[in-house]
């Protein structure tokens, strides 16, 4: 059989003539629905040349319906021009000879209106039944906007690579499949231990807020602007940064943990925004440095006001011992749960509860107020009095009996005592205490805790030298 320009399919090379072809690619009904929902164009020669298959796609893509398509005697004269009919049969005559080898190529075709359309094809020779030649497929698309997704590809690559953001490209499954220097160096991770890996594998806190806000930008609901995340990556070093008194003075968990000023953009195909997601990009940025610092300085202005505040309502008691008890009130508030004021007599030395916040705790290992507290030896409070330095403590973990052992409430954990000094001599000793829950007494806290036993001493030494009527 001849095309149009009289050159013969056999002698361009698709194999030797038979009809073995056509009757066996026709024998399976289903292939054509299957060749139907392919998203690229296609087409099938069989041995001879002639079209045995013409998808949607083809006919989308070049205007020639799939009953004006198929049963032609090759393309040349209205798929392909003339003068290109040759070189495009030789090019599928090829692929046709190597079986199973997919060969990429260019190929010039025609539109139904007659405009010349360069594709990008992808042809693979298949076989009968005996393994022999029995044709070829043909896959192809707009050469381009195959480019354009190169571009594309290209851009997003070098974007990736010189963003001033750490990027880091996840499924919808929310598995990372792409993750630029920036964000490897930002979380101290090696990019093989992030790609193609669950994110839940890369972080030891702070998942939860983190996929939360990927969920919900797949969902097409994407935070209004950058968020705050705190997280703790799996393997993070302690950076120079990382200073143990700023971890302990926010409760952080740890120096590992970072602040990542984070934003969300939900990736979707060309088919718009009513398509499935094909992932989300989330771009990050190390923000752990300042907001430790205004997390500090917020921490002293409320400090400096409580303090302020407390020496103002200290100034209308009349009663010094009173005005301690305020000191008192008002330093706990977000500083401790409790505060104990225990006063040193001149003649015996003992240390007697005098006060306390929030009132009586009702715990068994609470002294009395009034009553001498028989601490043990190497107690924090007297071992204060007696050096004159703010004394630290903390339970740690087993340790049930330790607060009714130091006579303190049984919730304690976390202990600061400072000493009381007015006019030379020390009066006493002020404790703090928190809870479980709470993080340790860091250097920021002990200075606050001197401040208010300042205070307290300057009132204990003004109740201790005024004679009671």
């Amino acid at each position: 059989m001849t095309t149009p320009s009289g050159v013969s399919h056999a002698q361009q090379g698709f194999g030797p003539p038979g009809d073995a072809s056509s009757a066996a690619h026709g024998a399976a009904p289903l292939l054509p629905a299957l060749l139907d929902g392919l998203d690229s164009a296609l087409f099938a020669l069989d041995i001879t040349g002639r079209v045995t298959h013409w998808n949607r796609q083809a006919e989308r893509l070049l205007g020639w319906s799939r009953d004006q398509a198929v049963g032609r005697a090759g393309l040349g004269g209205w798929a392909v021009r003339a003068c290109d009919e040759a070189d495009v049969h030789g090019r599928l005559a090829a692929a046709a000879r190597q079986p199973g080898v997919r060969i990429a190529q260019e190929l010039p075709l025609l539109r139904q209106d007659g405009a010349r359309l360069l594709v990008h094809g992808a042809a693979v020779a298949w076989t009968d039944a005996d393994g022999r030649p029995a044709g070829v497929y043909c896959a192809f698309g707009e050469a381009r906007a195959r480019l354009a997704g190169q571009r594309d590809l290209a851009l997003a690559a070098a974007l990736l690579g010189a963003s001033p953001w750490a990027v880091l490209v996840l499924d919808p499954d929310l598995r990372t499949v792409s993750v630029n220097a920036r964000a490897c160096a930002t979380l101290n991770l090696p990019a093989a231990e992030l790609l193609g890996e669950p994110l839940a594998e890369s972080f030891r806190g702070g998942l939860d807020e983190l996929e939360s806000a990927l969920e919900h930008t797949l969902a097409g609901q994407a935070p209004d602007g950058p968020v705050d995340l705190w997280l703790t990556p799996r393997d993070a070093a302690e950076d120079a940064f990382a200073d143990p008194v700023h971890a302990a003075a926010t409760g952080l968990g740890g120096p590992s943990r970072r602040c990542l000023q984070s934003g969300f953009l939900r990736l979707t195909g060309r088919e718009g925004d009513g398509a499935a997601p094909l992932g989300v990009a989330w771009l990050f940025e190390d923000v752990t440095r300042p907001r430790l610092a205004a997390q500090e300085a917020a921490r002293r202005r409320f400090r400096d006001s409580q303090l302020a505040r407390a020496t103002r309502a200290a100034a209308e008691c009349e009663d010094p011992m009173e005005a301690a008890a305020l000191h008192l009130h008002f330093a706990l508030t977000g500083f401790a749960e409790h505060a104990l004021l225990d006063v040193r007599v001149p003649a015996t030395g003992v240390l007697v509860r005098t006060a306390e916040s929030p009132g009586a705790f009702g715990a068994p290992a609470s002294a009395t107020r009034g009553v001498p507290v028989r601490y043990r030896a190497g107690h924090p409070a007297p071992q204060a009095l007696e050096t004159g330095v703010p004394v630290r403590a903390t339970g740690g973990v087993g340790r049930s009996g330790w607060a009714a052992d130091h006579r303190w409430p049984k919730d304690a954990e976390h202990a600061l005592c400072v000493v009381l000094r007015s006019g030379g001599r020390s009066l006493g000793v002020l404790t703090f205490l928190r809870g479980a829950a709470r993080r340790p007494f860091d250097r920021d806290d002990v200075a606050f805790g001197e401040d208010v036993a300042l205070r307290v001493a300057a009132a204990v030494d003004l109740a201790l030298r005024t004679p009671r009527t």
